[in-house]
């Protein structure tokens, strides 16, 4: 392994040994990269305070035996503290990471650690709420996984329009007509609001709030989880 300097998020974190850690990131130019950090645990190191969780680090790695580099150099760049005052908002940052280290398994994307970024900012913003920041997350999942919903049409092909109930198809992850269904164009707006702006952004659409937990509920469905 050549040696890289990068920005990085830490995935996980396991002890091994008496002093050192296997870490696994999410980088924005190199994917997923594993590597050991010697003596990381002790008092004095000088690694330690640069692959907290939460936040966005440069780090350096360089070449090390098998698959692991050996981590020589770490600086934390950004950290997103505010997560870790709330409990929901600490279990969906959790959920974050897990789900972003489960999808870099499966498709090589430099979207990834842009996404985790802004879902750690998105959740350090304790005005931002919640289902919003869950929403926009799982839309945006969805759209670098290239599985992302279908707001244009309905499942017949039929544009989406105003003043019709919809439905929703989970196995087409798409909305159907429905005479009494229980999605209305509103519904659909703040979709595509969340698919294409921020979550702070999203939360001045007009009753978003009174929409937002229906419209977390299809986003959640975009990826299976």
């Amino acid at each position: 392994m050549k040696t890289i300097r990068t920005k990085a998020i830490v995935l996980r974190r396991t002890n091994y040994g008496e002093a050192d850690r296997v870490v696994q990131f999410i980088t924005p130019d190199s994917g997923m990269v594993s590597v050991m950090a010697k003596g990381v645990r002790k008092e004095k190191s000088r690694l330690a305070g640069g692959i907290e969780l939460f936040a966005s680090c440069d780090i350096t790695v360089g070449s090390g035996k098998g698959e692991l580099g050996i981590l020589t150099a770490a600086r934390l760049h950004t950290f997103y503290g505010n997560i870790m005052t709330d409990y929901d908002h600490l279990q969906f940052g959790y959920e974050a990471i897990k789900q972003i280290s489960k999808a870099s398994g499966l498709l090589d994307d430099p979207a990834f650690y842009e996404l985790l970024e802004q879902t750690f900012a998105s959740l350090n913003d304790l005005e931002i709420n919640l289902a919003y920041t869950k929403c926009w997350f799982w839309l945006q999942l969805a759209i670098v996984m290239g599985v992302g919903l279908n707001l244009s049409t309905d499942t017949n092909g039929m544009k989406l329009v105003e003043d019709v109930r919809y439905s929703f198809s989970e196995a087409d992850t798409a909305f159907s007509f429905a005479e009494n269904g229980q999605y209305t164009s509103d519904h659909i707006k703040l979709l595509r609001i969340l698919s294409a702006q921020s979550a702070r952004v999203a939360m001045h659409v007009k009753d978003g709030e009174d929409l937002i937990h229906d419209c977390l509920w299809v986003a959640e469905r975009a990826v299976a989880h």
